[in-house]
């Protein structure tokens, strides 16, 4: 799932830019100049020991240079992403920056490349699967990307809110996680199934439908880029399911390596804990994805 996003996501460029378990995440300050922070996917009560990596040699994490904002090449031709400034973070954590490096490969070579010693760790938006567990390691995960709805202002009206969508066409791409789920969640809605998410957004644009149903990150992109025209905004609520989604972004490594796998997750916990993984958040999507 997450590989057809990193795919649909190359269509806006760097920057034009528990089953059913249903969540809005707010703060009330933030939530009212809409600024919706990272949710917390860690206990701060919890404590994950720092293992001992003074016998590390290096730290190499492995991403792609395709998958914006996450890991993209800016403008003076530098890696950049919340990926990779997330990685700085890590290894400032950990007291081991002058042992850590982050390369771009091709996403096809991620897993060989982990396999073969090329790098250590692979953060590169690869979608957890049971198959994959069972060859290699998983950080917790560190954010996790949900499924919204965006409705087009004047087919809805003055109410935009989930509730006023009942009788009204609400839009889905045919096939897709996201439109099983929007039947799933919502079995009362009328879903209108289309064959391309283009068509969709066309749709909705045009008001042929109050609403769709799709990934949140696209919608936040795409109803404040220059496409919408501001025809659109995004409905209130940010909805998870593992069993349709996945459970999230994480960092892959090795299987022998657990002392590793234990120390990214006790930098991930510090990280949230102090609120840094949320600064990290809010500079690549300052229109939030939540």
């Amino acid at each position: 799932m997450i590989r057809a996003f990193r795919a649909s996501l190359k269509f806006y460029g760097a920057f034009a830019f528990c089953l059913f378990l249903v969540a809005q995440f707010t703060t009330p300050s933030r939530a009212a100049n809409g600024v919706h922070d990272l949710p917390l996917l860690f206990d701060a009560r919890e404590r994950i020991a720092k293992p001992d990596l003074s016998g590390l040699a290096r730290l190499r994490f492995l991403t792609t240079v395709d998958f914006p904002p996450f890991n993209f090449v800016d403008q003076s031709g530098k890696l950049a992403g919340f990926h990779v400034d997330l990685v700085r973070e890590i290894c400032r954590e950990l007291e081991i920056e002058a042992k850590c490096q982050i390369q771009a490969v091709t996403f096809p070579e991620l897993q060989p490349a982990l396999v073969d010693g090329q790098g250590e760790a692979v953060i590169a938006g690869i979608g957890i699967s049971t198959e994959l567990r069972q060859r290699f390691a998983f950080s917790r995960a560190f954010m996790k990307l949900p499924a919204r709805f965006a409705a087009n202002r004047q087919a809805i009206g003055r109410d935009v809110s989930v509730a006023a969508l009942a009788a009204k066409p609400v839009g889905a791409v045919a096939g897709t996680t996201h439109e099983a789920m929007l039947k799933a969640f919502f079995p009362k809605l009328q879903t209108q199934s289309f064959p391309s998410r283009e068509a969709m957004l066309a749709a909705l644009k045009q008001g042929a439908v109050a609403a769709v149903f799709s990934d949140g990150m696209q919608l936040s992109f795409w109803v404040a880029g220059s496409d919408a025209a501001n025809c659109c905004a995004l409905i209130d609520g940010a909805y998870f399911s593992q069993r349709f989604l996945g459970e999230g972004l994480a960092i892959m490594n090795r299987k022998g390596d657990s002392a590793l796998t234990q120390a990214i997750d006790h930098a991930l916990l510090e990280l949230s804990r102090k609120g840094r993984l949320n600064e990290i958040y809010l500079r690549y999507f300052p229109d939030s994805i939540y």
